[in-house]
């Protein structure tokens, strides 16, 4: 039989698990926001004062997410919607209390270039999320990678 100790900490590494995978499920929601550029989607899971470093700010510092509405609006016409498959590789969440957590992961991008030829472009990134009005909003993410913004080849936030 458990003692109440055991029992408490069973329960508390539920907690945690079940709190690692939301941060993960969001995560994901948010890269096919991005995908689909869905900008609607894409600012309700990011904070309006959302910052991030990223190769497209040129290793500035950007506060909000009107920088990233022109991707959305004016981005590579090619690929158009559904032509992006976004895989999240080993998402690693560290949970920093019941509002806030941090992911980190391998972001690889499928995607045909203007050749009709099949790509794949890798980034790594990581995004500290809070939760806010009982939901979590992206509220910082740092991307590695080359810019993008070439004609064969997407960019990403």
């Amino acid at each position: 039989m458990m003692s109440l100790e055991e029992v408490c900490m069973s329960f508390a590494d539920f907690i945690d698990h079940a709190q690692k995978q939301e941060i993960v499920r969001v995560t994901q929601q948010l890269l096919d926001a991005i995908s689909c550029k869905d900008f609607d989607v894409y600012t309700k899971l990011c904070d309006p004062a959302m910052t991030c470093f990223e190769p497209e700010a040129l290793g500035n510092l950007i506060e909000g997410v009107e920088f990233h509405r022109f991707y959305f609006d004016y981005g590579n016409s090619n690929p158009r919607k559904g032509q992006l498959h976004t895989t999240m590789l080993n998402p690693n969440v560290h949970v920093m209390g019941e509002e806030g957590a941090c992911i980190a992961y391998v972001r690889l991008t499928q995607y045909m270039d203007r050749n009709g030829e099949a790509r794949t472009r890798q980034t790594q990134e990581s995004r500290v999320w809070q939760k806010k009005a009982g939901r979590w909003v992206c509220v910082h993410v740092h991307r590695s990678g080359s810019p993008g913004g070439s004609s064969s080849t997407p960019v990403e936030f």
